[in-house]
Parts: C-alpha cells; structure tokens; sequence
C-alpha cells in the first residue's frame, strides 16, 4: 500500500505556535583538515548567495523563491578543474579566526558554503573542489553536491573518490541534489529505487531531474510529477520546481514550486503520485516514521520555520519560530528526526522538532546545514 498522503493546502488544518532547541544524532567521520578557526576559505561571514540557496537577510524566502533563484549563478562556471582529485588554484585555506565554535563535533551537523571546505566532525574537511548544497546518502557514506564546475559530483566523506554523477551541458544552474534511496519491497513486488534529485535551470525556467546514485557522466532525465489519482484536479506544475528533498523508505519527497509559492508531496510507491501541502518554501523530509515536514514561510516581515505533522484526521501546523526577530532559512533534519538545524545571520541554529525549546546558535560559520547519519 502507498504511503499516506497528506492533504492539500487548502484544506482546514491547526496551526500551532510553539517552539524549540538542540538534540543530536551521533557522526562518527574521523578526519583531517584545519584547525576550527575562522578564515578566507569558509568564512563566518560569507556571503549567502555564495551557497547557491537563496538570500541571507532582510529578503523574504517566498519573495526569493517566486523568483526562481534555486541556485547562484547563470550557468555552468568557468575555471575547471582536471580530475577528481584537483585543487582550485583561487581556493585559499582557512586562517586564524575569532569564530564560535563550529558545534559540528559528533552531532552529525555539516555546513557547505560553496567554497572547498566543508564544516564537519568539529573541523573542516577539504574536498578539493567548491562544495555547494551538499547532502548525504541516507548510509552516511557517500555526499552528493554542485562542484566548481557546476557539475553534479559524488564523493566520499572526506571527499576523495570523487565522480561527475552528471556533466552539465552549459547555460544550466544545477542545486540541491537530494538522495530518493527505498529498499524493494517483496510483499508487492516493488523495485528498489537509487537515485539523485535536483533542480535544473535554465534562465528562469527550472525543472526536476534525476539520475541513478550509481551515474557517472549521465545525462539528467525530467521527474515525473503526476497529482493523486483519482482527483478532478489540473495536472501540478513542471516548472517552477526546486528545493527537493527526498527521505524514508517509501519513496517520498517534497519539492517547492516558485511559481505556486507552495510545497508539494511526491509519492513515488506503488504509483507515482503528488499534490500540493502549503504555503511556504525550502522543505525538508524527515526521515523518522512520521515523514515530518519542515519548511519557511514568512510570517510578519521574518522568514519562520513550521513543521507539518500528518494525522489521520489531517495535518497540523506548528511554527517553531513565533517570535522571530531573523531569518531562519535552509532547514534540513537530523538523521534521528529529533533536531532541526537552519541558517540565520547569527550562524547556524538547531532547535528541536518537538517545540520544547528555542533555537540555539550551534556554529557561527554561516552556509547550508546538513546532517550525515553515523
């Protein structure tokens, strides 16, 4: 049986207003980089436009995402670099700094900023090429990230074995790749699935794609986006879409649309099939046995974080940040589904999903969290 699905936006739901602060999953990466300092190559102060995700403050996410910026960037970037194990000659490594302390240590908190160095395991890992919107296999053994190249790249933890999963073509941006891996299910008969979702855009058109988690200089395919059976409803929208996120064992994602200004649910079980959640941007997956939903919506001025929650009476809505006085953008979930972690201009905050606490600064470096299971 198909997982359950949520219902539609417009359906009545209870919003409520709570909210939280930090729980971990445990990271268990042993890894050589530099010290955990401040510096040139992964700066506290780095731009967010840098991350290839949106704007960092003072802009809504909705009013960013209307206008498709699913990636920095016009097109495939120039200055490439020879093999998988080339070293950007622009790239500088980190120095001395006066950060906070990057709070990545045994948590499984990561930050990509879209220079080389990737924030992890307390230190920063040098993966040899930019690194942006990176995101892990849900084994925690292999990244999946857009390259300096603009390519769609593959690598180890520490960033060595790299691959090109997907060679851009030119005039494309590329972002947010996400990990869709189910088992087979023999009681149907239902294949496993293996693969990588991302956006790809071109101007201000965006699409998405897909190849296998095993590709290498594969030529992404369109993703197959049809609504829930059986519903009068007009065929959802194939462009526009951006920002997926895949999770859990059924063969589930959610995906924004800049167009609609709504997330989108994806099942991909035992049919394909999908609609349209709520308002809001940047959703993120949970892949606990709920499938919970994070995602921004700006509220009074703010970009706040809410969480939907799937009962059999409907969803809920709960904001974990009521009385936002910034922006929390880029959530992303721990690998145990208790902690989420977000950017703001403080740095990186988690809070946890249940709305016991208020969010915390975890890591004053700024960029795209993730988290790595152990």
């Amino acid at each position: 049986m198909s997982a359950p699905t949520r219902r539609p936006h417009n359906t009545t739901a209870a919003i409520v207003l709570t909210a939280g602060i930090t729980a971990g999953a445990t990271l268990l990466l042993s890894a050589c980089g530099p010290e955990d300092t401040a510096g040139a190559g992964a700066s506290p102060s780095a731009s967010h436009s840098a991350t290839g995700t949106g704007t960092s403050s003072g802009t809504s996410h909705s009013a960013n995402l209307t206008a498709g910026n699913g990636g920095s960037g016009s097109g495939k970037p120039s200055g490439k670099a020879s093999g998988s194990g080339a070293k950007p000659a622009a790239s500088v490594p980190p120095a001395a700094g006066t950060a906070p302390r990057n709070g990545t240590a045994h948590n499984g908190l990561t930050i990509s900023d879209g220079s080389r160095y990737v924030v992890m395991n307390g230190t920063r890992v040098d993966f040899g090429t930019q690194v942006r919107d990176l995101s892990w296999s849900p084994d925690g053994r292999r990244a999946a990230f857009i390259d300096g190249d603009g390519d769609l790249a593959v690598s180890n933890p520490d960033g060595s074995g790299r691959i090109t999963a997907a060679r851009n073509p030119g005039g494309q941006n590329w972002s947010h790749p996400t990990w869709l891996v189910r088992p087979a299910d023999h009681s149907t008969g239902y294949p496993a699935a293996s693969e990588l979702i991302f956006s790809a855009r071109t101007g201000s058109t965006s699409r998405l794609v897909h190849v296998p988690t095993t590709a290498h200089d594969a030529t992404p395919k369109p993703l197959q986006l049809n609504h829930e059976s059986g519903e009068d409803v007009a065929p959802l929208p194939q462009t526009g879409n951006l920002w997926p996120s895949a999770a859990g064992v059924h063969g589930m994602s959610v995906y924004a649309n800049a167009a609609t200004g709504d997330v989108f649910i994806r099942d991909d079980y035992l049919r394909q099939q999908g609609s349209a959640l709520t308002e809001g941007s940047e959703p993120a997956l949970s892949s606990g046995p709920d499938q919970d939903i994070v995602f921004v919506r700006s509220v009074g001025g703010h970009d706040h974080l809410f969480v939907e929650h799937s009962t059999d009476s409907g969803p809920t809505y709960r904001d974990l940040t009521p009385h936002a006085t910034t922006d929390y953008t880029e959530p992303a979930w721990s690998a145990d589904g208790r902690t989420i972690a977000a950017r703001t201009t403080q740095g990186v905050v988690t809070l946890p999903a249940d709305g016991s606490h208020a969010p915390v600064v975890t890591s004053g470096y700024h960029g795209l969290p993730a988290y790595r299971a152990s």
